[in-house]
């Protein structure tokens, strides 16, 4: 009886709170003001703090512009908490319009939808993605492709950080950053997550939503770490398998640190 009460009052106020901020946001969406960048990320910390997530960053975000994301994907969790630590837009599969709740959400987000059938469409959003990284903004990318069950890392697709040789060419100094980013979720009630809790993790795409949800809601305190890896520059003539084959190492590293519990500077 209290975990249903529980439960239904952090789904209350997550409620209220999309209420509340989703017609400033619209209004930022409709005149393109600054305003609709930051208020995601109070949002996204608002919905970590209900479902009891709690975020330990690791290094700093780059300053440079502009700036790609490639981070590992395990779950739906990682978009609230990427989200909560900085003012990031993602790259989305346009499958994602049509999903109750974060769809909406994400529409709202100002999310980049891409088409990967449709080749006849990539122009566009290729100039889509371009513009939006000229323009400051911070893309966050999961190179995977799908989500996993986050305990290990799945092999990158290279054609995607095609993003990053999208925004060449109006890049200011003929280069992007592209920052790996590792996410781990470790901690269950403050304590090492076992075997048992790691389905919380992770959110492989033959679990259903619902049930999942209402498993983290009951968890109430999910601890998870994100680690902002070293910056590596991409210019005209760079290999895009390269770059993918550094991230993929890189973000790998990162993570099998925190999953084993060693914790790098």
């Amino acid at each position: 009886m209290i975990t249903s009460l529980r439960i239904g009052f952090l789904l209350f106020v997550i409620a209220a709170s999309t209420l509340l901020l989703a017609p400033v946001q619209l209004a930022g969406l409709a005149f393109d003001w600054r305003l609709r960048r930051r208020l995601p990320r109070l949002w996204h910390r608002i919905a970590c703090r209900m479902l009891g997530i709690r975020i330990h960053v690791h290094g700093r975000l780059d300053n440079r512009r502009p700036l790609l994301i490639a981070a590992n994907h395990a779950s739906w969790k990682d978009i609230l908490v990427l989200g909560a630590v900085a003012d990031v837009v993602f790259i989305a599969k346009n499958e994602v319009k049509t999903w109750p709740v974060f769809g909406l959400l994400a529409r709202l987000q100002k999310s980049i939808f891409v088409v990967r059938e449709e080749k006849r469409r990539t122009g566009d959003q290729v100039n889509e993605i371009a513009e939006r990284m000229a323009d400051g903004e911070i893309v966050v990318l999961f190179p995977e492709g799908t989500t996993s069950d986050g305990n290990r890392l799945l092999e990158m697709k290279s054609s995607l950080f095609g993003a990053a040789a999208a925004a060449l060419p109006l890049a200011p100094q003929g280069v992007v950053h592209v920052q790996p980013v590792a996410i781990a979720y470790t901690r269950v009630y403050g304590l090492p997550m076992g075997r048992y809790h790691r389905p919380l993790a992770g959110w492989p795409g033959d679990v259903r939503l619902l049930p999942h949800l209402i498993g983290v809601l009951k968890a109430g305190a999910l601890d998870v770490d994100v680690s902002f890896g070293e910056t590596a520059e991409f210019r005209e003539g760079d290999k895009r398998k390269q770059l993918s084959a550094l991230m993929e190492g890189r973000i790998r590293t990162m993570l099998l640190d925190h999953l084993r519990g060693r914790h790098p500077a």
